[in-house]
C-alpha cells in the first residue's frame, strides 16, 4: 500500500516573530543556491533572539520536485504562501530560455507591491526580470548570463561587474556564491553588522567582500600577485587611519605605481581609492555600532580625518548619516 505525505501548509511555518523568508522551489532546483538562503535564513540562531527570520520554501509546480543532484525536495507549502513573505527568495532558475509561469511571476508583483522584498540568486535575476519590475533598474547575474540578460531584457541596467545590487526592495546577485554576499547584505540591513558578522563566523567566511565579479571572469589572478596583495591589503585594514596614497600602497607591494593598480584592479575589481573608502566605511560601521567613541573620534581612527568626510561618503554609501546609523544599529544603549 503507498502511502502520500500530507500536502504541506503555512501552519507547518516555524512560530516565531522575526520576518518570514520564502525561497521558490522547483524542478530542477538549483541545490547550491537554495542551500545558501537556507543556511542563512533557516538554521536556529537562539543567540540573535526570538525575532530572528524564519524559513520556509513555496513550490512553484505541485508534488515532489526534483533538485539538482538528484535530491526529492517537499516544499512547505504552495505559492499561497507569498502571500506573507516579508522576502521572497529566487535561488536560480531553470535556464535563461525557459519561461517564468505567469502565476508565479503575478504573485512576485503582488508581494513587491505589498512592501515585500525579492531577491536572487545567480539565475534567478530571470525570474525577476521576467516579473517586468527591473524593468528601468540596475540589476545583476552571474557573469556568463549577463548578455542574456541584457538581450532578453534591454530595458534593465545590467552590471556584470558587481557582486550584487540592491534597489528598492529589489536585490540581484552575481554567480552562485555571490548569493552569500547578498543575504548577509540583508542581514546587515536588518539586524545590523554584528549580527552579519556573526553569521559570517559560523560560514568561515568574510562578511563583506570588497570588489566586484570582474575579477572571476576567466581571468583568475596568479597565485604569487595574489599572495603580495592580500599582505597589503590586510596592512592597510590594519593601519586605516595612516595617509594611504597609491604610491605608498604600491611601495609596500614592492611595485611601480602602474603595476601596482593594475594588479589591484585585477584582484579587487576596484581602484585603490574606492577600495580604501569602502574599508573604511565598514569599520566606521563596526565602530559606530560596538562602541561610544564619539563620531568624530570614530572619523579620524577610521582614516577619514574629518567628521564632515565621514559624513560625505558615509551617506553616499549608505544614504544615511552616521548619527542615525548609530541610533538604528547601536548594540548598547
Amino acid at each position: 500500500m503507498t502511502h502520500t505525505a500530507p500536502a504541506p501548509t503555512s501552519a507547518s511555518l516555524p512560530q516565531l516573530h522575526g520576518p518570514l523568508v520564502v525561497t521558490l522551489v522547483h524542478d530542477q532546483l538549483c541545490t547550491f543556491e537554495f542551500s545558501i538562503a537556507a543556511e542563512i535564513f533557516g538554521l536556529s540562531r537562539p543567540e540573535m533572539g526570538p525575532g530572528w527570520y524564519r524559513f520556509a520554501s513555496a513550490g512553484v509546480e505541485p508534488g515532489l520536485l526534483r533538485a539538482q543532484g538528484g535530491l526529492l525536495v517537499t516544499p512547505t507549502a504552495g505559492m499561497e504562501l507569498l502571500e506573507q513573505a516579508d522576502l521572497i527568495v529566487a535561488a536560480g532558475w531553470k535556464g535563461a530560455d525557459v519561461p517564468v509561469p505567469g502565476e508565479l511571476t503575478a504573485a512576485l508583483r503582488r508581494a513587491w507591491q505589498r512592501g515585500a522584498r525579492l531577491a536572487s540568486i545567480c539565475s534567478g535575476a530571470f525570474v525577476l526580470a521576467a516579473t517586468g519590475l527591473l524593468s528601468g533598474r540596475k540589476a545583476t547575474t552571474h557573469w556568463r548570463y549577463s548578455e542574456k540578460l541584457r538581450a532578453l531584457y534591454p530595458d534593465i541596467a545590467v552590471d556584470a561587474d558587481v557582486l550584487y545590487v540592491a534597489e528598492e526592495r529589489i536585490y540581484t546577485s552575481a554567480g552562485s556564491a555571490a548569493g552569500m554576499d547578498l543575504m548577509l547584505h540583508i542581514v546587515r540591513e536588518d539586524f545590523g553588522a554584528e549580527a552579519a558578522n556573526r553569521v559570517a563566523r559560523r560560514l568561515v567566511m568574510p562578511p563583506h567582500r570588497s570588489g566586484g565579479q570582474a575579477q572571476f571572469i576567466e581571468r583568475p589572478v596568479p597565485a604569487d600577485r595574489h599572495h603580495r596583495m592580500v599582505d597589503v591589503l590586510e596592512r592597510v585594514r590594519a593601519e586605516l587611519d595612516a595617509p594611504w596614497t597609491v604610491e605608498r600602497m604600491a611601495d609596500a607591494a614592492a611595485m611601480s605605481v602602474r603595476t601596482f593598480l593594475r594588479r589591484f584592479t585585477e584582484s579587487t575589481g576596484q581602484s585603490p581609492g574606492q577600495w580604501l573608502i569602502a574599508e573604511r566605511i565598514a569599520e566606521a560601521q563596526r565602530l559606530l555600532e560596538s562602541s561610544h567613541l564619539s563620531v568624530e573620534r570614530i572619523a579620524a581612527l577610521v582614516g577619514f580625518g574629518s567628521v564632515q568626510a565621514l559624513r560625505h561618503h558615509f551617506q553616499g554609501k549608505l544614504a544615511v548619516p552616521p548619527s542615525e546609523y548609530r541610533r538604528i544599529f547601536k548594540l548598547h544603549p
